[in-house]
């Protein structure tokens, strides 16, 4: 066996454990939940939230494809912000589309090395420390979300800990910049800045989806269980986090005694504006291919 075929081979087995998760995962949560309330719900959503989210989900992918150019100019890669932000959104459809293949961010490291002759681990390293960015501000954000959420009245002897994880989120963070990727330390604290921003915008596209299922009650309890389902889609588990997040709120929302067709639909109209969002990402690829153009060039 070659070595090309054993790749594709284990391509293709990758891919298919995915999507096995994801069928599983999705059929313990459905067979589960009201499927009639469930349809009602997101059929009855309404449509100026819905924009709302869609919105302000996009101005967290700019922010976020802003902070990624950030890393790659820390590495000497300087790239065109219009350029920049096409390769993110094509990112994104790789990741939700292209299960087990190369991946969003495996396309970009390959593109950039090929066009612009630095090294595929320094790419790597801004593409990864762009991730744990994510990470520390996700985390962060959950202890913040947790504090006043019913989690607080079920485990009050708990809530010292969440404090002890927020309070020390940043601190490590910046140790670990310090340690291991010394040459992001200049751009630290606009970063994580950033980041915050980034995962903000989201959890506030996610209030907007329970305005749009008309869910006024109990909203940072569904906004704290989002953010920890965030957490739960970041191992590639499953294809675009489907099946992860709503496992994560089908049980986290049982356990709390919420209503679970809620969450569920907050989750599945979310994913859904992530995968529409990421269209946009095709669109440039197959512009650019059909141009057959090389990459542009930054300007200074």
């Amino acid at each position: 066996m070659t070595k090309a075929s054993s790749s594709i081979r284990s391509k293709v087995l990758k891919t298919v454990i995915q999507l096995l998760l994801t069928v599983a995962a999705l059929a313990i949560v459905l067979n589960k939940t009201d499927i009639g309330r469930l349809t009602s719900l997101m059929s009855h959503a309404n449509p100026w939230y819905l924009l709302g989210a869609i919105l302000f989900f996009n101005i967290s992918k700019i922010v976020n494809a802003i902070r990624l150019n950030r890393f790659f100019t820390s590495i000497g890669l300087r790239l065109s912000a219009w350029y920049n932000l096409k390769l993110y959104y094509l990112g994104m459809f790789y990741n939700l589309f292209l299960p087990g293949g190369i991946g969003g961010d495996g396309y970009k490291i390959y593109v950039l090395k090929k066009n612009h002759g630095l090294t595929a681990i320094n790419i790597f390293g801004a593409v990864f420390w762009d991730r744990v960015s994510g990470i520390f501000a996700l985390i962060f954000l959950s202890a913040l979300l947790i504090i006043p959420s019913s989690f607080a009245t079920l485990y009050p002897g708990e809530m010292v800990w969440i404090w002890v994880i927020a309070g020390a989120t940043y601190p490590l963070s910046l140790l670990l910049t310090w340690l291991f990727y010394r040459q992001f330390m200049p751009v630290f604290i606009i970063t994580a800045f950033e980041s915050l921003v980034i995962q903000a915008t989201q959890v506030i596209s996610a209030w907007f989806i329970l305005m749009a299922l008309s869910a006024t009650a109990n909203q940072i309890d569904y906004l704290a269980i989002f953010l920890i389902s965030s957490v739960a889609t970041i191992l590639p588990l499953t294809v675009g986090g489907a099946g992860a997040r709503e496992v994560t709120f089908f049980y986290a929302l049982n356990h709390l005694g919420l209503d679970v067709n809620t969450g569920i639909a907050l989750s599945l109209i979310f994913f859904a504006i992530s995968a529409i969002s990421s269209l946009v990402g095709i669109l440039s690829r197959i512009r650019h291919e059909k141009s057959g153009e090389p990459l542009p060039a930054a300007s200074e």
